[in-house]
């Protein structure tokens, strides 16, 4: 068996990457580097260069190849990596004809735990939305942020003490609103400095958020654990990570109680399957990192269904609107008390749709990023 055709396919603000054989199994996978999907792209093609003729069973020779043929990487790159080794993943399961967790141990469970997207510019709408996902049956809500997701246009300016006390405030909203039949997964979207991460942290402990994710930006990590030894709350990080070793050297500092690795980020199936192991050791859980399209979603729970340390499986709201239901076949689906089912179908569980390049194009994502009310930079 040799691959044929590498695609990469922009649909509506994804990259999804299609790799074809000789004979006629076609993997899907998808690139998470949102911000730069156009250079991901070409790292696509530059690497299906090189996989054409080859033997798509061989993985990890081809992670390790792509991987290590150059000395630079980032994001676009570990993207582009993890799209196809996804790909080649889902390739072996049809080949096989089982699921992709049967080739890595097989289930440990029978279906993975979600949290479910709150979004809102007001603590009302934040608020309904999660008492909305609990009637739905959700028992966890997620991208829930005490800052509001307010539009990146407007200005930003609070004095210290009403932007901490005014974020405790929301999140004992959030708590009153649903009691304790719902956890909540604080988003902090890395805007807070230490100092105020410590603090905020130690002002929301009572209402005991499941996670307490990026409170400061994940470029130091002693930074990280720093925070993580002042709150008594579990942290939750490691969505922009790109490789294992970035994990290590988290988990070294004790600086993290959830890792949050995104699949189509970390070297797809095979670099997400080996951070989970590295978490296993250390008892800290697994958290996959998913804001992405159903094919995101399917790649992970192939995570969720093998690891013995999956805890939680972020699940982002409008997987059954367009342009995502027009996607794929057979989407993730919801099984009405929170838990999203594990396919037994073959490779990964899901295929492009006929007619998805025509029907969606692409929505290219622009460089926009919030201003302090001084004009400076900030993070949101």
């Amino acid at each position: 068996m040799k691959i044929t055709r590498v695609e990469p396919i922009f649909l509506d603000k994804f990259l999804l990457v299609e790799i074809e054989t000789d004979e006629g199994s076609i993997g899907l996978g998808e690139s998470g580097s949102w911000g730069f999907l156009e250079a991901s792209g070409a790292a696509i093609e530059k690497f299906g260069r090189y996989l054409i003729g080859k033997d798509p069973l061989l993985i990890e020779h081809h992670w390790q190849y792509m991987y290590r043929f150059s000395h630079f990487r980032g994001a676009a790159i570990m993207g582009a990596l993890s799209a196809v080794d996804i790909a080649l993943w889902d390739i072996a399961g049809k080949h096989f004809n089982v699921p992709t967790y049967a080739l890595m141990g097989g289930k440990v469970r029978e279906k993975a735990r979600v949290y479910y997207h709150v979004f809102g510019d007001t603590t009302e709408t934040l608020v309904a939305g999660i008492v909305d996902a609990k009637a739905q049956g959700f028992t966890a809500v997620g991208h829930l942020t005490p800052f509001l997701d307010e539009d990146r246009d407007v200005p930003y300016f609070k004095t210290h003490a009403n932007k901490i006390g005014d974020a405790i405030d929301t999140v004992r909203k959030y708590r009153e609103a649903v009691g304790n039949d719902v956890d909540l997964c604080i988003e902090i979207h890395r805007r807070l400095t230490p100092a105020e991460a410590v603090q905020l942290g130690l002002g929301i402990e009572e209402f005991h958020p499941y996670f307490y994710e990026d409170p400061v930006t994940p470029d130091n990590f002693d930074e990280m654990a720093y925070v993580a030894d002042k709150i008594n709350i579990p942290i939750a990080t490691g969505e922009r990570f790109t490789t294992l070793w970035e994990f290590q050297m988290l988990l070294n500092r004790s600086a993290v109680q959830y890792v949050r690795p995104d699949v189509c980020m970390v070297g797809g199936i095979s670099g997400a399957k080996k951070i989970a192991a590295l978490a296993e050791a250390h008892h800290v859980g697994v958290v996959p990192h998913n804001p992405l399209s159903p094919v995101s979603t399917a790649a992970c729970l192939q995570i969720a269904a093998c690891i013995p340390n999956f805890a939680l499986q972020e699940y982002p709201t409008g997987e059954d609107v367009f342009p995502k239901i027009d996607m794929v076949d057979n989407p993730a689906e919801h099984d009405g008390t929170g838990y999203l089912m594990i396919s037994d179908r073959p490779g990964i569980g899901i295929n492009l749709k006929p007619g998805a390049r025509e029907n969606i194009p692409m929505t290219p994502r622009e460089v926009i990023t919030r201003l302090h009310a001084d004009g400076s930079v900030m993070d949101q």
